[in-house]
């Protein structure tokens, strides 16, 4: 299953405060994960849950056809995975790929070469594209090692899915590596190829005056075969 969590989008981004209001916040988040919605539309690989109580995100679940999970704690992504991985393994579904609500970049095809590459048992992950968080991880089993997400979340991850003894694959993505929490991200996003919903109105912000480089990386390749 893929599971997208989903805090409070009325209080989302409070990092991006001293480029945008919050209303702006709000209305970049909406628009994010619309656009990981559709990403995760066109793969239509797997089943999909969002694990929120968010108003805005259940209801565009429901557009899309996708299940919830409900996280009425709304506490952290940590806590929603947990309580969706639980759901998961009491349903016996046999893997999970939790992909984030701010990674308006990935591609359908990008989803397809984590299922690709995954192992019959063991772990994908895909690091940030400042090698510190992690911006998706596969798991199948569903439950196979807790998840402990964070600013420097992808050493300690993969520490825990080698200690399991099964195969973990990493992989370097370009879309999935930009996650959006600070004004440089905004200001990436602004520069990086295309024209989704988020790119749209990091844009109309004007993010693509003041930076300095372009989103590195355009291809998506394996970085560090099976262990």
């Amino acid at each position: 299953m893929i599971l997208v969590p989903v805090k409070d989008l009325a209080t989302a981004k409070q990092r991006l405060s001293p480029m945008l209001t919050q209303s702006a916040r709000t209305e970049l988040a909406h628009a994010m994960l619309r656009d990981v919605l559709e990403a995760v539309t066109e793969f239509g690989g797997d089943e999909v849950s969002l694990v929120t109580s968010d108003s805005f995100a259940i209801e565009l679940a429901a557009s899309h056809g996708f299940g919830v999970i409900r996280d009425d704690s709304n506490l952290s992504e940590t806590d929603a995975i947990a309580i969706a991985t639980r759901d998961c393994e009491a349903r016996g579904i046999e893997s999970t790929l939790v992909l984030p609500a701010d990674i308006p970049l990935m591609e359908a095809s990008e989803i397809a070469t984590i299922y690709r590459n995954a192992p019959q048992m063991g772990s994908v992950l895909i690091p940030g594209h400042d090698g510190r968080g992690t911006n998706a991880i596969l798991r199948r089993p569903a439950a196979l090692f807790p998840l402990r997400f964070g600013n420097d979340s992808f050493v300690p991850h993969l520490a825990a899915a080698k200690a399991t003894g099964k195969p973990c694959v990493v992989l370097s993505l370009a879309g999935i590596g930009l996650d959006i929490d600070t004004p440089e991200d905004v200001r990436q996003l602004a520069l990086a190829s295309g024209n989704n919903r988020s790119q749209h109105l990091a844009r109309a912000v004007g993010a693509v005056k003041t930076v300095s480089r372009p989103l590195s990386g355009v291809e998506n390749d394996v970085v560090a075969a099976k262990s």
